[in-house]
């Protein structure tokens, strides 16, 4: 346990032992670790990331591994520590967005549904006029069919994903980048030719993707494109784990909504207020890290650190 205490930063592990399996979460449970059982008798205790992974095997969802918390599973059953005292929540906004799956629970329910209601949050707050709403496959489509829902605007599919594609987002070069959208996604031109469109999409990183996407559909002949996505800008890295780029490719933090809109040559572009994004996940909005939004990190994150991705705010100083 004093070993933990040593560490720094967002962790969630799981840890096999000739006698056992331990699993630990940091003290604002950034990323999520949950607990499942096993029908068997005795009950047999299982640590995955997300909840989908327990329904893979037939088990039971229990209860989330707490922040700050280590959970010790033998053959005699499962014990509980608490090996931080300085517990303070801060579940990644992020991880119900996009990262997690939409079949995984988080705060009480299906992330599917938190989905959804972001995308009634994103009609309610930026409308458009236009014939049918699309979503990017695949994170996009839950909060498509919540806009779609709020709006009374048709939902239907206009883009076809390659599923042997991963994620381009995180690829390390431009060129794969850009080479991975290409493969990745091919609009349905019968849905598309002549339609007034409104695409929405889980976030804009860099812009790469969302360009591509924009060209492609008015390819495909589509009249007007109208692109809202379901988190605010993107305007800082993340140092919990996920491996965004440095500061200065994050299109959000070197340009204004309006210049973004013209570099995708879109007829608007609206992004979900950070409010909006609090709001409708139903619990305390002091709960989240929405760092990568606001440049607010709830773990201090080392100056060396800093200095290498933070490239914007070390040339302001």
């Amino acid at each position: 346990i004093s070993a933990f205490g040593m560490c720094q930063g967002a962790f969630s592990l799981t840890i096999a032992t000739p006698i056992g399996v331990m699993g630990v979460r940091d003290p604002h449970g950034v990323r999520p670790l949950v607990i499942g059982t096993l029908p068997t008798t005795p009950v047999r205790y299982v640590l995955a990331s997300e909840t989908c992974g327990l329904d893979i095997i037939g088990a039971e969802f229990l209860r989330d591994v707490e922040p700050g918390e280590l959970v010790w599973i033998t053959e005699e059953g499962m014990a509980s520590f608490h090996w931080s005292q300085q517990q303070k929540r801060k579940l990644c906004i992020f991880e119900m967005i996009y990262f997690a799956r939409p079949d995984s629970i988080m705060e009480g329910e299906n992330l599917y549904s938190y989905r959804l209601r972001i995308g009634r949050m994103l009609a309610a707050e930026s409308p458009a006029d236009a014939d049918i709403v699309i979503g990017v496959p695949d994170s996009g489509i839950p909060a498509a069919i919540g806009f779609s829902q709020a709006s009374g605007i048709p939902y239907a599919e206009g883009l076809i994903k390659n599923r042997y594609v991963g994620r381009t987002f995180i690829q390390p070069t431009q060129a794969m980048r850009e080479s991975g959208i290409r493969m990745k996604l091919n609009p349905l031109r019968d849905v598309l030719d002549g339609k007034r469109v409104i695409i929405i999409d889980d976030s804009i990183v860099r812009g790469t993707t969302s360009r591509k996407i924009v060209k492609a559909l008015r390819d495909a002949g589509a009249t007007a494109v109208h692109m809202r996505v379901s988190s605010p800008p993107v305007t800082h890295p993340c140092f919990y784990g996920i491996d965004t780029d440095n500061q200065d490719q994050l299109i959000a933090a070197t340009k204004s909504v309006a210049e973004i809109a013209t570099l995708m040559e879109v007829d608007s572009l609206a992004f979900l207020s950070r409010e909006g994004m609090l709001k409708a996940t139903n619990e305390d909005t002091k709960s989240f890290c929405s760092a990568c939004f606001t440049g607010d990190y709830p773990i201090d994150v080392p100056e060396v650190v800093k200095r290498s991705k933070l490239i914007l705010e070390k040339a302001a100083t």
